[in-house]
């Protein structure tokens, strides 16, 4: 682009509106990056390139506050990344859902007065492709509203045709290594959703409870112990008891092991048995087992080859061997057995308790520990090269801390139930044949027996969602088909995720990564992001109405506001505060950026594009800054330091560039013509090289800036996102300690005397004077080099600099950057009534100070009190002390 289209660029720029309107660029801007192809990335031979996996939001979703910092910080890190010049690649798609999205159509069904059953499978699996259709753009749209840099020209989904296939291979080839097995054993099931769950789908929760102490009549007394005293948190399962357990070495009970005991109101005889699993301080010492019904007990009953008696439905209620509580649900019976229990002398005590109960990750349904036909994985044998992945290093944790929760779930890990009862997702690809018996795992479909030449049927499950998902960073490539596109893309380089599914995904990724990818893990570093809490800490969620539209969000601030203001608060501890209102800060922030770029535009009319020519210690200065600016954000993006990164680059640009080296380039544009020249190369230059570093947290704003700017064919590119990203070898010859030091003094000294006159309200054409004392010669050296700039930036009419001044009559003094500033204010202001004033305020504070501690510091009061009282007495408490500090400071500088 020639000179003239750059100027003509600059004029536009400038005619529009001082106050930045996201709305009028972000749908142009994303329009031309998708235009320009610049998400896509083709295979470049001799580049390693980088590659990130978007976390599969659910097909039935949209996007939550969640998603929003997430995806910011994978937009970042993908961004950044691309403008280094390596090949990247972000990976989109949406996740089936396999119980979410079931549960969506069923309630469309029921409003037609039908359920799934009505309809037929196939029928129903075509309404849920349906939904799909209708609804699976959703949230991809709201990820292109944020500005994220995915490919959207290859978006999977994983019940696409090659990713079905995928899964199937899986399945298979763990099926022929003895990895899958079926089994009729215990796992968590949802009565609501009417499907089995994994261990880490199941949400604990404590929840006040109670425990029922219950006697079981021995039948042949031994001494004086005529029965036993169970405590139960769940006495409906008593129906399925088939044994009382002791502690071996419980001396208490050890003539009991090997009688029996009648089950109340039930009369079935159960063995009184001695197991290690018991506990002998909880309750009694003695413990019911019902093995089809709770997880320990199963393994005690197979242990002590016990019969399982299942007495529930899979809708929760009591089923046929329940006796007369038979059709009854699970808590209508409970309530029958416990008053049927009390009728016969049976209920000893009822005591509350706190305990932890489990609840189903989707609906939030309490789970039932159910006896039930089951596919598993046998998961136990998979994860010895998942776990050495991260100890050895191979696969690293931000925060390392995290990687203590990955290993305590993998070294304490339970076989994996994978078959769900439902019709939406990955059907199993097991066929039997009911003539020969015959069992056969495929990945085709099969239509006759391979053995007898019979008709065969599929098994009626579906599998996990994270069975699927768990191949998500090869699948996407093509697996199982070998491709020079799976060999050039994985592994992938960085997965960023929530906390809570280390265990349901990352973790099965490491170990579907290590055995089928030859042991490469499938990633080398995971970022956990922060949980978002509201702004009282609470989880957003729909029962407590606090959750945010991050859409919302975009259309009241922007979204590079939102991005902005989201990675400010990302730091080393996990859970965010966030209130929506902070974003305005952000949102001026662009503002003020907006306007900067406005006023170097506007002095471009006569500049011809050229490098940066510095010739003031303000000029060095900002280029010294810049060059530390871009070491620290580079490292701190590569440490996934993302507050601090967002930090440093606020800081950079409104309190460095726009108020103090534009104030400087000000003074230095009206004067001669090569200074203006020089000036005008220097704030072209460094908005350049800070806008690229801007650009992968705030790519819409700097986006539309960069591509006004006047630059040099060789700085030049397309759009932002491919520039050049300013690299710290480039930039370290700016480094120059001598202008910053300089510059920090100059800065010290003005704002000393701009602080003057806002707190005494003197107005800014009225000239001051300024004494300062250094102890140190070269600081006295650098003033006096640069008085000029510092009379002309704060109005002062004299300014004295000397390693030996004393402190001149009726003058406030502040202490900055080892400087004792002194400015003299006699006949400007009556300094001895301003101290007075202070000191009568002071006294006034430490009064009602005094009050709010004498009550804080009260028993009684902090015992009776609403916590939001406290807390509000305790926020006015903290509030009054920092106006007693900033008083003192004051009577400081008057002293």
């Amino acid at each position: 682009m020639g000179f003239l289209s750059f100027y003509k660029k600059a004029i536009r720029m400038t005619e529009m509106n001082t106050q930045y309107n996201p709305k009028d660029i972000e749908g142009p801007i994303f329009d031309s990056w998708m235009k320009g192809g610049y998400f896509k990335q083709d295979i470049v031979g001799g580049k390693d390139p980088f590659v990130v996996v978007i976390p599969p939001p659910n097909v039935t979703g949209v996007l939550h506050m969640g998603h929003a910092l997430n995806d910011t910080i994978q937009d970042t890190i993908v961004r950044r990344q691309r403008m280094t010049g390596r090949p990247t690649l972000w990976v989109l798609g949406t996740d089936h859902a396999g119980i979410a999205t079931q549960n969506k159509v069923e309630q469309r069904l029921a409003k037609q007065g039908k359920t799934r059953f009505d309809v037929g499978r196939e029928a129903f699996i075509e309404e849920c492709w349906k939904w799909r259709e209708e609804h699976g753009s959703t949230i991809v749209e709201q990820i292109k509203r944020m500005g994220c840099s995915c490919d959207y020209s290859d978006e999977w989904f994983t019940m696409n045709e090659s990713y079905q296939k995928a899964v199937r291979e899986t399945f298979v080839k763990w099926w022929n290594d003895g990895y899958v097995y079926r089994g009729n054993r215990i796992i968590n099931w949802c009565p609501r959703c009417g499907t089995a769950l994994a261990d880490d789908e199941v949400e604990h929760e404590d929840t006040a409870g109670h425990l029922w102490h219950i006697r079981y009549p021995l039948d042949k007394p031994i001494g004086d112990i005529t029965h036993a005293v169970i405590a139960t948190t769940r006495p409906e399962t008593m129906l399925g008891d088939v044994a009382i357990a002791v502690h071996p070495q419980d001396e208490r009970y050890a003539a009991l092991v090997g009688t029996t005991a009648s089950l109340p109101l039930v009369g079935r005889k159960i063995s009184i048995i001695a197991d290690e699993y018991v506990d002998r301080d909880f309750g009694t010492g003695m413990v019911k087992i019902t093995p089809a019904h709770d997880p320990n007990d199963f393994e005690v009953g197979e242990r002590h080859n016990l019969e399982k008696i299942n007495v529930m439905t899979a809708d929760a209620h009591i089923n046929e061997l329940g006796g007369k509580y038979a059709g009854m649900e699970r808590y209508e019976a409970r309530e029958a057995i416990l008053s049927d229990l009390e009728a016969g002398g049976y209920l000893v005590k009822t005591e509350e308790h706190q305990h932890a109960v489990g609840q189903c990750y989707r609906c939030h349904t309490v789970v039932e520990p159910w006896l039930s036909n089951q596919w598993f994985v046998d998961i136990q044998r998979l994860v010895g090269p998942a776990i050495d992945a991260v100890k050895n290093g191979e696969v690293s944790f931000h925060p390392a801390r995290f990687a203590n929760t990955y290993l305590s779930w993998m070294e304490n890990i339970r076989n994996w139930c994978v078959s769900r009862q439902l019709w939406w997702g990955h059907r199993i690809p097991v066929f039997y044949c009911d003539a020969c018996g015959e069992t056969v795992a495929s990945i085709e479909d099969v239509t006759v027996c391979p053995k007898c030449g019979g008709a065969v049927r599929q098994d009626e499950d579906v599998l996990d969602t994270w069975f699927s998902s768990q191949l998500w960073p090869f699948a996407v490539f093509g697996w199982p088909e070998k491709s020079e596109k799976l060999d050039y893309f994985y592994p992938t380089s960085v997965l960023s995720t929530a906390r809570d599914i280390i265990n349901l995904w990352v973790s099965r990724m490491i170990v579907a990564g290590t055995y089928f990818m030859d042991g490469q893990v499938p990633f080398s570093d995971v970022i956990i992001h922060p949980t978002v809490l509201d702004k009282q800490g609470r989880r957003m969620s729909k029962s407590l109405g606090n959750g945010i539209d991050p859409i919302e969000l975009i259309d009241s601030y922007g979204a590079d506001a939102m991005r902005f203001g989201l990675l400010v608060q990302v730091t080393g501890s996990q859970d965010m505060k966030f209130d929506a209102e902070k974003l305005a800060a952000y949102r001026n922030f662009a503002n003020k950026i907006w306007n900067a770029s406005r006023f170097v535009l506007m002095n471009c009319e006569d500049y011809v594009p050229q490098a940066p020519d510095p010739q003031t210690v303000a000029d060095r200065w900002i280029l010294s800054r810049l060059a530390e600016l871009t070491r620290a954000v580079s490292d701190g993006i590569d440490a996934f330091e993302f507050g601090e990164v967002t930090r440093l680059l606020y800081n950079f640009f409104w309190n460095e560039f726009c108020n103090w080296y534009i104030e400087f380039a000000k003074a230095q544009l009206s004067e001669t013509a090569d200074r203006r020249r020089s000036t005008l190369s220097v704030l072209v230059f460094v908005l350049d090289k800070a806008l690229r570093l801007l650009h992968p947290e705030m790519p819409f704003i700097t986006e539309e800036i960069w591509r006004n700017l006047p630059l040099r064919e060789e700085d030049k590119a397309e759009s932002l996102m491919i520039a050049a990203w300013p690299t710290a070898n480039e930039m370290d010859a700016y480094r120059e300690m001598r202008a910053e030091t300089a510059i920090e003094l100059v800065k010290a000294v003005v704002s000393s005397v701009r602080s003057v006159r806002a707190r005494y309200g003197i107005s800014p054409r009225e000239s001051l004077d300024c004494v300062v004392n250094a102890n140190d010669e070269k600081a006295v050296s650098l003033l006096l080099d640069e008085a000029n700039l510092i009379e002309k930036l704060g109005n002062i009419a004299d300014l004295s600099v000397s390693s030996k001044h004393q402190k001149p009559e009726q003058a406030v003094v502040y202490v900055e950057q080892g400087l004792d500033i002194y400015i003299p204010l006699k006949g400007l202001v009556d300094l001895d009534a301003e101290l007075r004033k202070l000191i009568g305020q002071r006294e006034k504070l430490v009064v009602d100070l005094a009050k709010f501690d004498k009550k804080l510091s009260n028993p009684g009061f902090l015992a009776k009190a609403a916590p939001e009282i406290v807390a509000k007495d305790t926020a006015k408490a903290a509030e009054i002390r920092e106006q007693v500090a900033s008083v003192d400071a004051q009577i400081k500088e008057l002293d």
